[in-house]
């Protein structure tokens, strides 16, 4: 799902469970990791995340539901956009106006996930 597709279909939901559910279906849906991308362990998330990149595309993987749908979330931000135009991204904006519900631990790893962009 696109990212124009996940902000509109959050948008249209109003319970903030129903909002982080939905979130947790978009990490059922990470693909797999292609053989011999390189891949940079996430520090500062309370579960393990990778970010992958292969042939100029990201891919991700972590070890809880909840944080594979952000991942996913942050893949979508990312899809199809040069270096250039990631570093220009208002990834906190972005989350912002998801209005999802995270507590202070998932937070400082989406923070994470947000600078691993940032400094590519």
């Amino acid at each position: 799902m696109n990212y124009e597709k996940i902000k509109k279909s959050l948008a249209l939901i109003e319970n903030p469970v129903d909002k982080l559910e939905f979130v947790m279906d978009l990490g059922k849906n990470l693909p797999d990791i292609p053989e011999k991308a390189q891949c940079t362990e996430i520090l500062g998330c309370s579960s393990f995340v990778e970010i992958c990149q292969k042939g100029g595309l990201f891919y991700g993987r972590a070890d809880s539901l909840m944080v594979r749908g952000i991942v996913a979330i942050i893949l979508a931000m990312v899809k199809g956009k040069s270096i250039k135009e990631i570093k220009k991204i208002d990834f906190e904006a972005e989350f912002k106006c998801l209005n999802l519900n995270f507590g202070a631990a998932r937070l400082n790893g989406i923070q994470s996930m947000i600078s691993f962009f940032k400094n590519l």
